[in-house]
């Protein structure tokens, strides 16, 4: 088994790469990281640089790990400012890092991509260690894999990784027959409330389609990133994303592509963009030109539930953060990280606060499920 070191994703063949990442988790495809690269969404401009990590057998690839080198902290949604600020009132350097993600994505997924059969265990322990090695011979502070799936978790945790728990907000389907019969589950509160707001959409005259990539004229792309920009622009932050990029994904993902488009007088006015796995639906990005009571949560909520309903798919992750998903019922859900840090005082410390963090978000938890807007258990 070799394993080699990549600095873009167009250095492996699609084929070969998403023969690992599979349809489950749409951001794991080669097109999705592709578009990244190609348009400059990635790269020295916003400091995520490609280390993709290969593990090959002879010319087949059986394991890859989607590796970046970084310079900020920005676009991850697992919050280290605050170790960096401490490495830098120490006298020392915390960036670069090396983080094993998607950049810009909080969903969680497999991070440790490896094709079937008995030497599935040696490949992943030969890519963990390649990374350490990596991390080491680089001189990084640290490494990071964000947002891991259950059997990434806990391989990390066995190889000496800190595990740090977060918590987002998830919807689970089992098996409604209608928006209907989602609401007929919830406590008469919640579904008076969900009802009313979805009515003054109405009533406010908005109409709304649902459209995939295929689906989507350069003209509604052009409207819905200026929306997205916007977003960004008015919150101080930065649009990372570009027109180019989302058009691209929108030929080469057009299935997986869901943008939720709402429209005033014949204008759009705002839109929610989404993106489709093999049975779970990812909400990502929002933006209007317009206020319209109850919009939000018209597009970025309710229209995915109805469209979850309608394709059999049984989770909807709408993004990160956000207690006001709970009332309409997204439930609190476990999001877990893993970390190597190099300096041994600074990983005591940030061990020390990761469990001392994670007693808290557990209780957070415990917290929010007393208060589910459920009649009963779902």
């Amino acid at each position: 088994m070799d394993v080699k070191i990549i600095g873009s994703i167009d250095e492996i063949a699609p084929d070969q790469w998403n023969a690992l990442a599979g349809t489950d988790n749409p951001f794991l495809r080669h097109e999705f990281l592709a578009a990244l690269e190609h348009h400059g969404c990635v790269g020295e401009r916003f400091g995520w640089y490609p280390q993709h990590l290969l593990a090959l057998e002879g010319e087949r690839l059986i394991g890859a790990v989607p590796l970046y080198l970084k310079d900020n902290s920005y676009g991850e949604f697992v919050f280290d400012w605050s170790w960096a600020d401490a490495y830098q009132r120490s006298g020392l350097s915390y960036y670069p890092k090396g983080v094993v993600s998607v950049p810009y994505t909080p969903a969680t997924g497999p991070r440790l991509l490896l094709a079937p059969g008995p030497e599935t265990s040696d490949i992943a322990d030969t890519l963990i260690d390649a990374a350490l090695v990596h991390a080491r011979q680089l001189g990084l502070s640290s490494l990071h894999w964000l947002f891991t799936d259950e059997e990434g978790t806990r391989r990390l945790a066995q190889r000496g990784f800190m595990l740090r728990l977060g918590c987002q907000f998830h919807w689970s389907n089992p098996g409604y027959r209608d928006f209907d019969d989602f609401l007929a589950h919830l406590s008469a509160q919640k579904r008076k409330k969900i009802k009313r707001e979805r009515r003054r959409v109405v009533e406010q005259d908005v109409v709304l389609e649902v459209l995939h990539g295929d689906e989507i004229s350069d003209e509604q792309w052009l409207a819905y990133h200026r929306f997205y920009a916007d977003t960004f622009e008015r919150r101080g932050g930065l649009a990372t994303l570009n027109l180019e990029f989302f058009r691209e994904i929108g030929r080469t993902m057009a299935r997986n592509v869901v943008l939720v488009l709402a429209s005033h007088g014949g204008r759009p006015v705002a839109a929610a963009f989404n993106v489709r796995g093999s049975d779970t639906l990812y909400g990502r990005h929002w933006g209007c030109s317009e206020d319209f009571h109850s919009l939000h949560f018209e597009a970025c909520y309710y229209q995915g539930l109805d469209y979850c309903i309608a394709n059999g798919l049984r989770r909807f992750e709408p993004g990160a953060q956000g207690e006001h998903k709970l009332t309409r019922g997204f439930m609190p859900t476990a999001t877990w990280s893993a970390h190597w840090i190099e300096n041994e005082a600074f990983r005591v410390a940030i061990g020390q606060f990761v469990a001392r963090e994670q007693t808290a978000v557990q209780e957070y938890m415990d917290t929010l499920n007393e208060h589910s807007p459920y009649r009963h258990s779902d």
